[in-house]
């Protein structure tokens, strides 16, 4: 039985998927092992289910297999079964996953992970459909279509010793490339569509929409995560923002925190995206300052004409007389008076300095309350403090 999440089509119509979707369907009307490769979440099971449903053998049993999952001590008892009492803990035989796809597909992701040992075996499948179960003699045949999957490169492996030349060739009679979830531009957008009303369906929450920059910002995101990360932030997003509508600034604060986590993690064999990750999260950072920086100068603009007597120079003395209208029919106040005379008035750096000296007064020196009244963050707070000399 499917999962009641699965994406169950390649969904894109970008030029990149919609070659690989023909590819695909030609490959599917034959029985030749296909290697799919790509980087990790970019949907390299769905690929593969889309071939066995596309197949003459739809009918029957598709078994997903994660060799990296799997303890390589228990791998080959997994793939070709065991008899009773053949180690420790075996106290029943059991058929393995290749029996369990005869005349079906057996789909081996992460298939670089598999120990040498195991690969012997395996080999010898991909040959003839022979194998045996560990602890038996008896040699059994198994009718099923091999599909692999690789998110390492399997060539290089093949150098270091760590996979055998012969099974890389065996493998690769047809090697189908995934492109990149970065690399796949609108169609972000088509999966975005696509998780959304799943999740609106499996959670029972009605979605309000992406405000058109948070779609431009999802747009230049690398999603070093691929498929597998925009469907969980989709699911983040509905569930913990309650379906409300996303702005740029919500979806960079959810995509800032995935990106820290991340950042925490170093792996070699990734430094690229890691790269990528850690440039863009240095992105958000600065736009969710920036924001905080406009809304705080929209509030100090506000102020200043709310509030004459605090953020402006004190009004000049008036006169007796009545002021007269200028050729605009407006009459000039005693502030306009003022600056048309000395041509001069306070900057936005001096209102900025002077509403925060006098908000963390009111407020006895409590930087975080000062904070939260003025509406920005605590670090950018300290920065202020800092650049401006305040004791």
């Amino acid at each position: 039985m499917k999962a009641a999440r699965e994406q169950r089509d390649l969904i894109g119509n970008s030029t990149l998927i919609t070659r690989l979707r023909e590819l695909a369907s030609q490959v599917a009307e034959t029985d030749i092992t296909v290697l799919i490769s790509g980087e990790t979440g970019s949907g390299k099971e769905v690929l593969a289910r889309f071939i066995h449903e596309h197949s003459r053998r739809r009918a029957k049993n598709f078994i997903p297999v994660n060799c990296g999952a799997i303890p390589s001590g228990l791998l080959e008892s997994e793939l070709f079964g065991h008899e009773k009492g053949s180690f420790t803990g075996a106290i029943q035989a059991r058929k393995g996953y290749f029996e369990s796809a005869d005349q079906g597909t057996i789909f081996l992701d992460e298939i670089g992970e598999m120990p040498p040992e195991t690969q012997v075996k395996f080999l010898r499948v991909l040959e003839s459909g022979e194998f045996q179960r560990v602890g038996s003699s008896e040699t059994i045949y198994s009718d099923a279509r091999v599909i692999a999957a690789t998110n390492k490169n399997l060539y290089q492996q093949v150098a270091e010793n760590n996979f055998r030349e012969d099974l890389y060739y065996r493998l690769r009679s047809v090697e189908l490339q995934l492109p990149p979830l970065r690399e796949r531009g609108r169609d972000i957008l088509l999966l975005t569509e696509h998780f959304v009303r799943e999740s609106e369906r499996q959670h029972g929450i009605t979605f309000e929409g992406f405000d058109p920059e948070a779609v431009e910002v999802m747009l230049r995101y690398p999603w070093p995560g691929n498929i597998r990360e925009l469907r969980n932030l989709i699911d983040s997003l509905l569930v913990l923002e309650k379906g409300k509508k996303i702005t740029p600034e919500i979806l960079e604060k959810h995509l800032l925190q995935r990106s820290r986590h991340k950042g925490l993690v170093h792996d070699p064999s990734q430094s690229e995206k890691q790269e990528l990750n850690l440039i863009y999260s240095s992105i958000i950072q600065l736009r969710q300052e920036m924001s905080e920086i406009r809304h705080l100068l929209q509030m100090l603009l506000h102020n200043r004409t709310q509030q004459p007597a605090l953020l402006l120079p004190p009004p000049v003395a008036q006169t007796a007389s009545t002021p007269e209208p200028d050729e605009n029919g407006s009459v000039a106040t005693p502030q306009r008076e003022q600056a048309s005379e000395t041509g001069t008035s306070p900057s936005l750096e001096e209102i900025e300095k002077k509403t925060i000296l006098e908000t963390l007064q009111q407020q006895h020196g409590n930087r975080r309350q000062t904070a939260r009244v003025l509406g920005i963050n605590e670090r950018t707070l300290y920065r202020k403090i800092k650049a401006y000399g305040i004791g």
